[in-house]
């Protein structure tokens, strides 16, 4: 079975994200940071079950909610000036492909 684009975008963002979030102060690394990395752990996994899955809906309808919390929290990190604009302009530009290529994964399964 090939890869999918969602997943291999998905695993980008994380390579990108990591690295991002370590170089964050402590204060914000093990709360704010913790809670972004573990969500985009949690959304690959899901994209590589619901390949695998008969009942695809069932897993991708919920990311959703998680690609939405993902984009508040990339904001929460410009606002609180750990990233930089370009930074958040871009993990937001790779946020919303996701999304896109979701709902359009989403949609193909109805």
């Amino acid at each position: 079975m090939s890869e999918l684009p969602i997943i291999q975008h998905t695993y980008d963002l994380i390579k990108v994200y990591v690295p991002t979030i370590e170089r964050l102060p402590k204060t914000h690394k093990y709360t704010l940071g913790d809670r972004i990395i573990n969500e985009l752990y949690d959304l690959l996994k899901a994209l590589v079950t619901a390949q695998f899955s008969k009942q695809k809906l069932a897993i991708l309808e919920p990311l959703n909610p998680s690609l939405s919390l993902l984009r508040y929290q990339t904001r929460l990190l410009l606002e609180f000036n750990l990233i930089s604009i370009k930074q958040y302009e871009s993990l937001i530009r790779a946020l919303e492909n996701i999304g896109s290529e979701l709902g359009g994964w989403i949609k193909y399964q109805k």
